[in-house]
This record gives structure tokens, C-alpha cells and sequence, in this order.
């Protein structure tokens, strides 16, 4: 996926969009744990990457040196004017605007709203699996994984099923596309608003019950949304909303495939699933997130400028030995879990509640269809690089 140069030295040269980050980074984040664990970097015009926990969890919560304007680091840096709102409100919106924005969506998000996806979440997934039937070997990942989410927020937004190309298109381009030259980034952008721009219109002229709707009739400090504000938002769920619950889904089904005994245990103890999906998700949450440096300053004495970027990895935080016994370790029976997966700080991830229902309906249904499964072709997966990471094709063997 990368336009640069191969990294050489991760501590002072890294690149998350490099191969080697792709296909592995846990290594590159224990040492830099161990080594140095505030990395810099000179592309992308300076970024910063802390390793630990500690490190990760404070300038996750450093709302006053750091803002949220923008949270996917790329060669483009959003104007100041942005703020507070943000390229994608609330994920990219400051304090104290942030608290209002989040606070519209939380009802959306909630655990008695998400209950009622179930069934049809649960629906789809046996119809995905349905379609897989007669076939000893199926990818996990691309016939399976990356539907799921795709589906559930089209149908919340009120966005044609049909589109789902188009969306992931749209996820690929923003996500992991980030080095690609300004012109094409701005070419892939204009897409994505210029098609959200035409469902909002069409909301506009005929209402109905979803979430495009509701955003249209809500108001924000005391004035209704505007169509811009409402693209950008629809953005942001269709963006994050796919793409961090397909990574997850598809990273639980490999660990399932490649470790037997982990598979075995789920299948013979279904109530464990929920524990071991928290445990799957701290070994392998999916999301790093970022910051902006607001002003120069020294910071834990790394001297940081003004609009470099802040690369928070929640993975790692998350493998820090410091913060988890044996963290390095995947124990589906894992009691004390209080892991990032979800974020940390005011930015944590309004919408955990639906990504954990998908997550735990789609192992739920693949587990029960194929009680047992390997990789078919372990060197043939293939990970997604950048800011979200998971499994882009996952060759699996079932066994029904």
C-alpha cells in the first residue's frame, strides 16, 4: 500500500503504511517499547509514536496540547479553521463542542437500539454462510468478514445494499490510501462527499426512519445541522463503522484458525465467547488513532512542533507488558481486560456497543456453521496497512 521508501530505522524513519508494519508491527512495537518508546518520523512532514500505554493513554486524554481536527495522518493537514468541529464530527471535534456532538449520537448507539440489529445482523450472517456451502476451502475475510459491518451500517444510514463496493471503496481510499499523492487524495474525497452529498438531498425532499434522517432533524447548540455537517458525520460512521468491526471480525477468525486449542475451548464453552472476544480485541484491536501537536512544546522530552502529528497505537498500548500480565500472551479466559481497544479518553468510541454485538453474532454464526477450521494458506493472508488493521484475505479451511 505505500508510496515511500522501505523503512530502514523504525525509531527514527518509520512508516505505518510500510509492508513490513502491514504484515507484522508487533515486533516493531516491543522494541520501540523497549528502546525508544516515542519514535519519530520526518514523512508525512513529522510524526510522533509512542509505544506504551502510559504514553499512549495520556496524550489520548491531553485534550488542551492536543486536538482531534483530524485523526488520520496523511501528506494533508487540515486547516486550524476546522476546529473545533473537525474533518469528521465528533471523532475529529475539540472540547467543548466535541461533548455536544457526541452527545446527539449516543442515543443511536445505545445498548436497547443495537438489541434490536440483532436479528437481522444474525439473518445475514447465516446467509453469508449459507452461500459458502459445498466449499472445503472459503476467504474468511473477503466472503465472510468484510460484509457484515458494510451491511449493518448501510441499512442504519439508509444507504443502498447495492453500494457496498462503493463503501469500501470509499474505506480503502481514505484508510489506506493516505500516502497517495494530494491530488488523488483530494479526487478520492470529492467522490466520497459528492455521493453522500446526493443522499442527503434525497433525505432532504422524502424522510424516512434512519439515521440520515435523524441527523437532518437534529439540532447542535441550538441550531439544525447543516447538509455539510451531516456528510461529514455520515462519513465518519460509514468510514470507521466498516472498517474497525471487518478487522476485528476477520482477526478473531484467524487467531480462532491458527490456535486449535483457543478454537475448541469457544466451541465446547460458548459462554466464554464474550470473554474471549475481549481478549481478541486487546491482542489485536485494530485501530491507532492520531493527533495534531497544537503548539510547540517539549513533551516528555521529545521537542514537538506545532501540527506534527501524534500516532496513538492502541495495539500497542495494549501489548504493553506494563499495563497487562504476559500481554504478549492470548488468554481467552483473561479476567482483568480493561484493554484500548476502543480508544481511551473523550474520543472513546461511541459506538462499542454495536461493534461488539456484530463481533460476537458473526463468531457466534461462523462458529456454530464450522465448529472446526485452520488457515488453508497461512502465508497467503494478507493484512491491511495504515491506521486500521485486519485481515484483507484470510484463506480458511471449514469443516462443518
Amino acid at each position: 500500500m505505500g508510496h515511500h521508501d522501505p523503512v530502514v530505522d523504525w525509531a527514527t524513519d518509520f512508516d505505518h503504511t510500510d509492508d513490513v508494519w502491514a504484515a507484522d508491527p508487533y515486533p516493531i512495537w516491543d522494541e520501540l517499547r523497549e528502546k525508544c518508546p516515542v519514535a519519530h518520523t520526518e514523512r508525512y512532514g513529522g510524526v510522533w509514536l509512542p509505544t506504551r500505554f502510559e504514553d499512549v493513554s495520556a496524550i489520548a486524554y491531553d485534550t488542551d496540547r492536543f486536538t482531534s481536527r483530524s485523526i488520520v495522518v496523511s501528506e494533508f493537514r487540515p486547516p486550524a479553521m476546522l476546529a473545533p468541529a473537525g474533518i469528521a464530527p465528533p471523532i475529529s471535534s475539540d472540547p467543548p463542542y466535541h461533548m455536544d456532538a457526541r452527545r446527539m449520537l449516543l442515543p443511536i448507539f445505545s445498548p436497547q437500539n443495537v438489541d434490536k440489529l440483532e436479528p437481522s445482523t444474525r439473518a445475514y450472517c447465516e446467509e453469508l454462510i449459507a452461500a459458502m456451502a459445498g466449499r472445503d476451502v472459503v476467504d474468511a475475510a473477503v466472503d465472510y468478514a468484510q460484509h457484515i459491518p458494510v451491511r449493518v451500517i448501510a441499512n442504519m444510514l439508509g444507504l443502498p445494499e447495492d453500494d457496498a463496493d462503493v463503501f469500501r471503496g470509499f474505506v480503502n481510499h481514505v484508510l489506506e490510501g493516505v500516502a497517495l499523492p494530494i491530488e488523488q487524495r483530494v479526487e478520492g474525497m470529492i467522490a466520497l462527499f459528492g455521493y453522500l452529498e446526493g443522499h442527503i438531498k434525497d433525505h432532504m425532499q422524502n424522510p424516512r426512519d434512519d439515521l440520515i434522517t435523524f441527523l437532518l432533524e437534529s439540532e447542535l447548540e441550538g441550531k439544525k445541522l447543516d447538509p455539510f455537517q451531516v456528510g461529514r458525520t455520515i462519513a465518519l460512521l460509514l468510514i470507521a463503522g466498516i472498517d474497525t468491526t471487518w478487522s476485528a471480525i476477520g482477526a478473531s477468525i484467524w487467531h480462532l484458525a491458527k490456535t486449535p486449542a483457543d478454537r475448541q475451548r469457544v466451541v465446547d464453552e460458548p459462554e466464554l465467547l464474550p470473554v474471549a472476544m475481549e481478549e481478541l480485541l486487546r491482542a489485536y484491536a485494530p485501530v491507532t488513532m492520531a493527533r495534531l501537536v497544537k503548539e510547540d512544546m517539549e513533551w516528555n522530552g521529545c521537542p514537538m512542533k506545532a501540527d506534527d502529528w501524534v500516532l496513538l497505537p492502541f495495539p500497542s498500548a495494549n501489548r504493553d507488558p506494563d499495563a497487562f500480565e504476559d500481554a504478549d500472551q492470548v488468554i481467552i479466559d483473561r479476567e482483568v481486560n480493561r484493554h484500548a481497544a476502543f480508544g481511551l479518553g473523550v474520543h472513546r468510541c461511541a459506538g462499542s456497543h454495536l461493534a461488539r454485538m456484530e463481533l460476537r453474532v458473526a463468531l457466534e454464526v461462523w462458529l456454530a456453521a464450522f465448529p472446526t477450521f485452520d488457515l488453508a494458506d497461512p502465508d497467503g493472508v494478507r493484512w491491511s496497512g495504515g491506521q486500521v488493521r485486519g485481515p484483507r484475505v484470510l484463506p480458511v479451511r471449514v469443516r462443518s
